[in-house]
């Protein structure tokens, strides 16, 4: 038996289900019963019940497309601060892809302390740092636009079910966004009062993340926002 709706807000110690569940991310199990260990939203996927909490910072996964700022610069390639308690390790062969001498040539002119590169997660095992590369479609250095910080785990509730309420962003906006799972969001766009609408959409979707009915909300605050 379940005792919440999905996405219904809860609190540690709270009673989530019983019976035939698994107990997933951020809950407990006892005596056949699963209990909440953090506060935030309540979910399911068939038979395991998870908890996904309203703060916290990012976690790496293998796979996941991160933007993150360039902090430091050694002789084998850089660290990048990705939003999360460890840093990023960015090899030279992972954005050159050629072989580096760094008695002939530095490491800062290819990329320098505070620039900003979209990622992706190659290796990690929490008991090293993780990898990154920006070599592949999409990722690299960053050149222009506007990032805005978001709550990593609110990062699935921007996106949306198969994409949704980011695909409404970018259709009401008219304005690229690109959105790193380490909560980042890159904005892309030649109209300023568009991109700021943007901006105060993903800020608004960070603070009512728990409220059902957003989707519709977003839609009308962006439609507003353009006068009609």
């Amino acid at each position: 038996m379940r005792m919440f709706e999905r996405r219904q807000l809860v609190t540690p110690g709270e009673l989530l289900a019983e019976g035939d569940y698994i107990a997933g991310e951020n809950t407990y199990k006892e005596d056949n019963k699963i209990y909440s260990q953090k506060l935030g939203l309540v979910d399911f996927d068939d038979k395991k019940v998870f908890v996904v909490p309203l703060r916290g910072k990012y976690i790496p996964k293998v796979g996941d497309v991160v933007i993150g700022q360039i902090s430091d610069v050694s002789l084998n390639g850089w660290s990048v601060d990705i939003n999360s308690p460890y840093k990023a390790i960015l090899s030279v062969s992972d954005v050159t892809g050629k072989a580096f001498s760094p008695k002939l040539d530095s490491l800062t002119k290819i990329l320098g302390i505070g620039e900003i590169v979209i990622g992706k997660i190659t290796a990690f095992d929490r008991s090293r740092d993780p990898t990154l590369t920006i070599k592949g479609s999409g990722l690299g250095r960053v050149s222009d636009g506007l990032i805005v910080n978001l709550t990593p785990t609110k990062v699935p509730r921007l996106i949306g079910r198969k994409g949704s309420m980011i695909n409404i962003l970018k259709r009401e906006t008219g304005c690229e966004i690109v959105v790193g799972q380490n909560g980042r969001i890159l904005i892309l766009g030649k109209n300023p009062k568009k991109v700021e609408l943007a901006v105060k959409a993903i800020k608004m979707i960070e603070e009512q993340a728990h409220i059902s009915g957003l989707t519709d909300r977003i839609k009308s605050f962006l439609r507003a926002g353009r006068g009609e």
